[in-house]
């Protein structure tokens, strides 16, 4: 249940990254309760930097797009594991195949350790953008107009994503054991001889 919920967790602040098509210019088009949070609908952009901060917007959401759809995949696909591995102690295999436990442990050996390097192309790549001269400027036009919270930089969702991703890890090794510890009990209890 762990797995599960760091997984769901996973795939939610991923998501985030991938929330909104545009930063304060695409609030408007929403309506409603963001109009009125940020003062007016392009409130403090006219004519050209209202276009330009549209268009960095626009260019920044791309650049970050198919980082956040990799994450969100991933998220997914470690919140379907545990949930087959559910399905599948429920279903009794491993008591009549016991050598299902061995199988499980090498495959949260593979999660746990592939998830290492997923981590750090999902930072770099992240770091990368912020990094890129769409975000400096599009964080320059902002600032320029007293807009607060573009800032090239991870934000929490991101961070918090990453040391999820961390636990994950740790919680698949932890159940890699715990499958060889279980390999052993069932291997023991069908030793036994059955009592009448």
């Amino acid at each position: 249940m762990v797995e599960v919920l760091l997984a769901a967790l996973i795939l939610v602040c991923s998501s985030v990254s991938c929330g909104s098509a545009g930063g304060y210019t695409g609030l408007p088009a929403l309506g409603g309760i963001y109009y009125y949070q940020y003062g007016g609908a392009y409130s403090g952009f006219s004519g050209a930097d209202g276009e330009r901060a549209q268009q960095l917007d626009q260019r920044f959401y791309l650049l970050k797009l198919p980082i956040a759809r990799a994450a969100m995949a991933v998220g997914g696909c470690l919140l379907v594991f545990p949930c087959v591995l559910i399905l599948v102690g429920v279903l009794g295999v491993p008591w009549h195949f016991p050598a299902w436990l061995l199988i499980e442990c090498t495959l949260y050996i593979v999660i746990a350790v592939g998830t290492v390097p997923a981590l750090y192309y999902f930072l770099h790549s992240l770091l990368s953008v912020y990094n890129s001269s769409v975000c400096k400027e599009r964080e320059q036009l902002y600032q320029s107009k007293g807009y607060q919270g573009f800032w090239c930089s991870l934000h929490g969702a991101e961070i918090a994503a990453g040391l999820l991703g961390c636990m994950a890890a740790m919680a698949y090794l932890l159940s890699a054991g715990l499958a060889v510890r279980d390999y052993r009990t069932v291997h023991e209890q069908k030793r036994k001889p059955l009592q009448v």
